[in-house]
């Protein structure tokens, strides 16, 4: 069997657990595992770092929305998986949780903006992607929380972003009780963006992606980039980056 073979028959794999749509400049990702509650495997979390790298590198492409096929948006890793990931096999552990890390964190690293659309289950991992993209659409019937801890498990790579969108109080109340929240407190907290009824929840993600795809692009993820990268600098260091990324853009449209 030739590489070219074996390389085709793997993209028809991840196909099947991650679908894509265009919807003009929009790309919707679809996590494809319903009945796992699309639990993030090893498959479907490849498909979705590959998915979203090459959207990003499609001029075609201005905006995306990330979703899950069925009732549920994602119920974290599939823990089936688990126990092939054991101390015997270091290399595997160590690959999976890069994999993961890579993949919770490219939301914000790409140039294009990406914004969430979240019905019913959102746990564990499956949250953390949903307010790791830029802006989240829930349902009315979101389910969202971190149960790790009840299943002996520590929410250790979802952590950082967890703290770094909401208060330290709430935040360890989530991964140490396995709290879930529901639509109108993800509202009431700024973690949620729109509520919508859930036969409505992807047309209003829909929307927003369609605004994002109306702007200038070049404009567009220079604003992304600066709008994270100041979030970790001081107050001072913070004002010139903005200083500079004013000056370059002011340029660019003269």
């Amino acid at each position: 069997m030739s590489e070219s073979t074996v390389m085709s028959e793997e993209t028809a794999v991840r196909q099947e657990v991650l679908l894509t749509e265009d919807h003009g400049a929009v790309r919707v990702l679809r996590m494809n595992r319903p009945h796992k509650r699309n639990a993030l495997d090893t498959e479907l979390t490849t498909a979705l770092l590959d998915a979203m790298l090459a959207a990003d590198a499609d001029e075609s492409v201005r905006a995306l929305v990330l979703t899950g096929e069925g009732p549920g948006f994602c119920a974290g890793a599939d823990i089936t998986e688990f126990a092939g990931l054991t101390p015997a096999d270091q290399t595997a552990v160590l690959h999976r949780a890069e994999l993961t890390a890579r993949t919770q964190l490219l939301p914000q690293q790409l140039r294009k903006p990406i914004v969430s659309v979240v019905r019913g289950a959102a746990l564990g991992g499956g949250a953390g992607l949903a307010i790791g993209c830029d802006m989240m659409v829930v349902a009315t019937d979101v389910a969202f929380g971190y149960p790790e801890l009840r299943h002996s498990i520590v929410p250790a790579i979802v952590m950082t972003g967890l703290q770094r969108q909401i208060g330290r109080k709430l935040a360890f109340e989530l991964v140490s009780h396995g709290r879930l929240l529901g639509a109108d407190e993800l509202a009431g907290i700024g973690l949620a963006n729109r509520v919508a009824e859930p036969d409505r929840v992807l047309d209003l993600g829909l929307e927003i992606a369609g605004r994002w795809a109306e702007a200038n692009p070049v404009a567009l993820a220079a604003t992304k980039e600066l709008f994270y990268r100041v979030a970790d600098l001081p107050v001072d260091q913070a004002m010139r980056a903005g200083r500079d990324v004013n000056a370059i853009m002011r340029g660019f449209r003269g």
